[in-house]
């Protein structure tokens, strides 16, 4: 993990990876040169609920888990996401404090975009550029869906079981990441 990521594997990645396999070499070319590489261990901070959305990031190798502070002084894993996975989509879009908690679930390897260097490659009007925000928008687009119907099951769930039970009817088998 600690030997240097040859191009030919960041772009052999990026071509399999779905969020870019729209991109052509150009456009993977503008975005490899505003690519950050973060390696990570165990139990390391990705980052931590509600500090400021400056970045986005894709999973090269290993696995994140996605935590959100509980009213008790646990956390609660909301997601585990891994290799071509994107998280923190939003802080490109709105730059809004987190909302989650995101540790390294074991050796991790990510690439980070920072929002001023992508906003850049917007200013620039760079056409992977936005096929990447589109992609963002599906991405989160889905995720909505998702949260929709985990919604709809958990309020159709609560109208067929009395009151006091549903009051305690708990969301944690509803998964969200962002």
């Amino acid at each position: 993990m600690d030997q240097p990521i040859s191009l030919d594997a960041v772009i052999e990645f990026l071509v399999s990876t779905p969020f870019f396999d729209g991109l052509d070499p150009f456009e993977r070319a503008e975005v490899v040169r505003i690519m950050e590489v973060i390696r990570l261990q165990e139990g390391e901070e990705v980052f931590h609920e509600g500090t400021s959305g400056d970045s986005w990031y894709v999973i090269f190798e290993g696995e994140v888990r996605v935590l959100k502070d509980a009213d008790t002084e646990a956390e609660s894993e909301i997601a585990r996401l891994g290799p071509g996975k994107c998280f923190d989509e939003m802080a490109i879009l709105n730059g809004m404090p987190r909302s989650a908690n995101v540790r390294a679930a074991g050796p991790l390897t990510i690439f980070r975009f920072r929002r001023d260097r992508f906003d850049g490659l917007l200013a620039q009007g760079s056409l992977g550029a936005y096929k990447l925000v589109a992609a963002m928008a599906r991405v989160l687009s889905h995720r909505h869906r998702q949260l929709t119907h985990q919604i709809f099951d958990l309020l159709a769930g609560q109208a067929q079981v009395p009151a006091a039970q549903a009051a305690s009817a708990s969301v944690d088998r509803y998964q969200v990441s962002e």
